[in-house]
């Protein structure tokens, strides 16, 4: 496990890699980000962006979702995996949004967690990215950052990863830590082919070392 100086090196090496991390779904407000995460799901934030493009000109409010049938939802998401039952579960989201929350979406990680499609890692993205309140959303490549360096434990669950997080992570620094480790993760520390030959935490990675058999 990483020692608390070793993780303050990681972070700060990880700033100075990707001094621009930040989150990659396009969206101009809080409902167009709940969508946008809810289809990133087994999904890539490219592909998101590209069918949230013209499904963001044509819904503008959760009303919008419930105008048109299940079917023609689909056919907007098609290209997206899963697209069947996010398609469900948006109209569903928009639906209990309307009854429940005026419309609006709600700003407590708990409230957001009872919208359909809707888990732990995607309301935390949507309080810290956009209500600005710190959370670490631990998604594959946050995962797979923290085991591989040692910050947290191979057998640790994903709740165990966020827990180790943000108890070794001063809470100010939840957000911008949760986006370096992605970056890190989507562009460098890569699930099949990480580059371990030239990365600047080869000395405290404890899967690098192996990986180079150091």
């Amino acid at each position: 496990m990483l020692t608390k100086r070793q993780l303050n090196h990681v972070l700060h090496t990880m700033g100075e890699m990707f001094p621009n991390a930040h989150c990659e779904l396009n969206h101009a407000n809080p409902f167009e980000l709940v969508i946008a995460v809810a289809l990133s799901a087994q999904c890539t934030d490219a592909l998101v962006n590209k069918v949230t493009k013209s499904l963001f000109e044509k819904y503008k409010k959760p009303e919008d979702y419930l105008a048109v049938s299940l079917e023609e939802l689909q056919q907007d998401i098609r290209s997206i995996g899963l697209f069947r039952n996010k398609a469900k579960n948006i109209r569903n989201l928009c639906q209990l949004l309307l009854e429940n929350y005026n419309g609006e979406v709600p700003q407590d990680r708990d409230e957001l967690m009872k919208l359909p499609g809707v888990g732990r890692k995607t309301a935390n993205v949507v309080v810290s990215v956009a209500f600005g309140k710190p959370a670490i959303a631990v998604d594959t490549h946050v995962e797979r950052v923290s085991k591989r360096l040692g910050i947290c434990r191979w057998k640790d669950s994903v709740l165990e990863v966020e827990n180790t997080l943000m108890k070794k992570i001063p809470q100010a620094q939840w957000g911008e830590t949760h986006h370096l480790l992605i970056f890190f993760g989507r562009y460098h520390c890569k699930a099949q082919n990480p580059q371990c030959e030239i990365c600047p935490l080869l000395d405290v990675c404890r899967e690098g070392k192996k990986r180079m058999k150091r």
